[in-house]
């Protein structure tokens, strides 16, 4: 039997979710979720759009009940829907009264295992008390910090009586994994509604499930510790601002060479101003692919120049950022060298080997710490706390993805405010 491929519409704005839909789903999609986002923002008027608008295709309305499911599921069954959600984490009270109300309205219940960390012993029950499908799903906030759903999909595939969907991060390269690992239904959303070509990307995943072998992918995947270099090469630093509420970046730092991306791990050093020996020093110390950090007073004299950044890139580190004075920018921009500093002046000072290579640091005023990543680009300089690297990686990605989405709507003629729905979204004062 086939593998069912669902489209998950987890977006704010009923316009954009039918766009992308009237582009993805001719294109092998078997069902169409109204996401939770979707109704939450729309209603079940998302449901009733959809039912319009596809009236051949099994529409889901994911509601993630919790409570009164006799209420919400009779509503999503009138408003059009063949599926509705209700979460396994509510009581058997709800779930049994969403089945009940499924049975008199022809109305399919899944369950979502969202929050339910042993879900095996509910697997039965479920199957007997007649649900017509059980959700493995991996939440956004979990695939942030590298979560998948394939975590638990293959064992409980092996325990479960009814069918399986996957759900949570899934793309045209893991689709087929998730088959295989025993999904009935494979539910993709981002990998297609943040799309440049949602019918493309429709596409390639259908093709992925239908030949079980992937279709390579840059974007719409969630990295682990390993991935996020790549990830952090790939986003801007205003990317890395939204996805931190708008975090500023460092204050006061210029790119001293034009283009040259600036990610790494850095090797923190304190020294005073214009004493460059223990920058220096550093560089010896520096495994390759980091950053030297220098916190140096936030004046002149230089404590960097050319013969330290010949060093540097003979010891292929990543950049250097300096709270400080820098000086040779000329021969440092012909070297590509990324390097940020507070100011930039001829004159440098002595090696006397004040301060420390390894401690905690303040750059701009912010404390930084050895192992702590920095990334730069032209619009200044971020800096991540390494336990917190992996999860400000995947969520600058996912900014990143959002807007090529709308970036690809404002190239078919479409304004920026017309796009982000500024005038539905905006504060009214009451």
């Amino acid at each position: 039997m086939a593998v069912i491929f669902q489209l998950a519409l987890d977006l704010l704005d009923l316009e954009r979710a039918l766009r992308i839909a009237d582009a993805a789903v001719p294109q092998g999609v078997d069902w169409i979720e109204a996401g939770t986002p979707l109704i939450k923002s729309e209603g079940l008027n998302a449901v009733r759009a959809l039912r319009e608008q596809f009236p051949s295709k099994k529409i889901v309305a994911d509601l993630k009940t919790a409570d009164a499911g006799r209420v919400e599921m009779e509503s999503a069954a009138k408003a059009g829907a063949d599926y509705a959600i209700v979460l396994a984490a509510a009581s058997e009270s709800t779930i049994r009264e969403c089945i009940e109300v499924g049975r008199h309205f022809g109305l399919g219940i899944g369950v979502d295992l969202l929050g339910v960390e042993k879900p095996e012993a509910l697997l039965e029950r479920l199957a007997d008390w007649g649900v017509a499908f059980v959700s493995v799903h991996c939440p956004i906030d979990v695939q942030m910090r590298g979560g998948s759903p394939f975590d638990g999909l293959a064992r409980l595939a092996k325990a479960a009586r009814i069918p399986l969907a996957a759900a949570g991060g899934l793309n045209s390269e893991t689709a087929p994994r998730a088959a295989q690992a025993g999904a009935a239904i494979v539910v993709v959303g981002g990998a297609i509604t943040k799309a440049h070509d949602p019918a493309r990307a429709a596409a390639d995943i259908r093709k992925a499930l239908d030949t079980g072998a992937p279709v390579k992918t840059e974007l719409f995947r969630r990295a682990g510790l390993e991935g996020v270099r790549e990830v952090l090469a790939r986003v801007s630093t205003a990317n890395l601002s939204d996805a931190a509420h708008h975090r500023p970046c460092l204050g006061g730092l210029a790119q001293v060479t034009p283009g040259a991306k600036l990610v790494g791990p850095v090797l923190t050093v304190r020294t005073a101003p214009g004493d460059f020996a223990k920058p220096v020093e550093a560089v010896d110390l520096a495994e390759p692919g980091s950053v030297i950090a220098i916190e140096a007073g936030g004046v002149g004299p230089a404590v960097w120049g050319e013969l330290a950044t010949e060093s540097a890139v003979q010891r292929k580190l990543a950049g250097v950022v300096i709270d400080g004075g820098i000086r040779d920018t000329d021969e440092i921009r012909r070297l590509a060298f990324p390097a940020h500093a507070r100011l930039a002046c001829s004159h440098a000072g002595y090696p006397k080997g004040f301060g420390e290579i390894g401690g905690p640091i303040r750059l701009a005023g912010v404390e930084v710490f050895p192992g702590d990543w920095l990334v730069g680009d032209a619009d200044g300089v971020m800096v991540i706390a390494k336990e917190n690297v992996v999860e400000l990686a995947n969520r600058a990605q996912d900014v990143l993805e959002a807007e090529n989405r709308m970036r690809a709507e404002i190239r078919e003629g479409r304004t920026l405010g017309q796009v982000a729905y500024l005038k539905k979204w905006e504060k009214h004062q009451v």
